[in-house]
């Protein structure tokens, strides 16, 4: 077992884990936060590929001054071989080439890796006209670190690779710290992304202990000292460069007015911990559940995408705050989820869940929480944080079994 450390991005798992996207068989991009594995899944996977990793300065500057170079170097191997752009994003121009070498030379096998989406969608970038799928990859997800880990050191370190392989509790901190400074400095400032860093910086950190809330832009433009229009540019950027994304708000054809706005969920609860200053400050009481619901929205989303689980998944609310934490949805299949940081069970912790069913037809109902007892209250299934965590994996959360009324 041996861990090759890159930059503070970049770790290289040598049979450590085995990650749980399966690899296509024709062209993808694989998007996916700095530090989460790309580059190490895709040197595993295809260790025979051309890999032009535009990580290098050097590489940028001489893709972005030739791009045709990498159509001269692509014709030297074989149809048949696997071509790798790490970080593509870096050189739009690339898929341009990319595009002609499969429409004109039958090249199909094409690997493109980004941790950015915004350079693409800025730049008007050919994204290949539907000729690459999309993968995602996330985080370390429990079943991938085979559940060693405990869920309270999740919750507190996340599962970013380098986080979970650190030596001390001491190292993840340090890790995690510089990770965020560096996305300042890397991803930010470097690529030109927004004008004031030192207004941006303040935004994440506020926007960072507002996560897992229906985003009230005005009040966070406020708190950090910024125009309401930068604040929700911020937020572009935040899900641009993959640190979080979306969680929209469920709204079928329902009887009673429901919430619309959707929330903002950190890609990782130990980035999250970073960015609102945990390992310096205190914060909020209600902090541990805010920190469980971004393990259990990471842990579903990797689940549904490696998994290919059809769907939607969202969350509930009503004007008066009753609410749900997570909603799954296809067609008129429904399995709604409660996530409390609590340690003992109480029956209010089921409210929302009795509320949403009373208005409309829901498969199955959990209730995860901190405590160690498993339990079946008013057809809820409550269950503890890591015996929940290895039935979603095992199929039995989103599976076709959980969906028999």
């Amino acid at each position: 077992m041996a861990v090759y450390i890159d930059t503070i991005f970049t770790v290289n798992l040598v049979s450590m884990y085995t990650r749980s996207l399966a690899p296509p068989t024709t062209a993808f991009f694989l998007f996916g936060p700095r530090g989460t594995g790309k580059s190490t899944w895709i040197r595993s996977r295809f260790p025979d590929a051309l890999v032009v990793s535009l990580l290098s300065s050097e590489n940028t500057v001489r893709y972005e001054r030739d791009p045709g170079l990498l159509r001269a170097q692509v014709l030297a191997r074989d149809t048949n071989d696997w071509i790798v752009l790490d970080e593509v994003q870096r050189v739009p121009k690339l898929l341009d080439e990319v595009h002609l070498l499969m429409e004109e030379h039958g090249y199909k096998k094409f690997a493109l890796t980004g941790s950015s989406a915004r350079k693409l969608k800025r730049g008007g970038a050919n994204l290949l006209a539907g000729r690459a799928v999309l993968r995602k990859m996330f985080p370390l997800t429990s079943a991938e670190i085979a559940f060693s880990v405990s869920s309270d050191s999740l919750l507190r370190y996340g599962a970013m690779p380098m986080s979970v392989t650190a030596e001390s509790d001491e190292a993840r901190e340090d890790y995690l710290r510089a990770y965020v400074t560096l996305y300042l400095t890397e991803e930010i400032k470097a690529e030109g992304l927004v004008r004031d860093l030192g207004g941006f910086s303040r935004f994440l950190e506020i926007a960072a202990i507002s996560a897992s809330q229906q985003v009230n832009v005005s009040g966070i433009a406020r708190d950090a000292g910024i125009a309401r229009d930068t604040a929700r540019g911020y937020f572009d950027v935040l899900v641009d460069t993959l640190i979080a994304d979306w969680l929209p708000a469920y709204r079928p054809r329902a009887k009673i007015k429901e919430v619309a706005r959707p929330k903002l969920y950190w890609f990782d609860p130990g980035v999250l911990n970073s960015a609102a200053r945990a390992f310096d400050q205190p914060l909020p009481p209600d902090w541990d559940g805010v920190l469980l619901e971004h393990l259990i929205n990471h842990e579903l989303r990797a689940h549904i995408h490696y998994e290919g689980v059809s769907g939607s998944l969202g969350y509930w609310a009503t004007p008066n705050e009753t609410e749900v934490d997570f909603v799954w949805w296809r067609g008129e299949d429904m399995v709604a989820i409660e996530v409390k940081a609590g340690r003992k069970f109480r029956r209010d912790y089921l409210d929302g869940l009795k509320s949403l069913r009373a208005g409309r037809h829901v498969n199955s109902s959990y209730l995860v929480y901190r405590g160690d007892e498993e339990l079946v209250v008013d057809d809820v299934r409550v269950l503890p944080v890591d015996l929940f965590l290895r039935r979603l994996h095992a199929g039995e959360v989103l599976g076709p079994k959980n969906l028999v009324t």
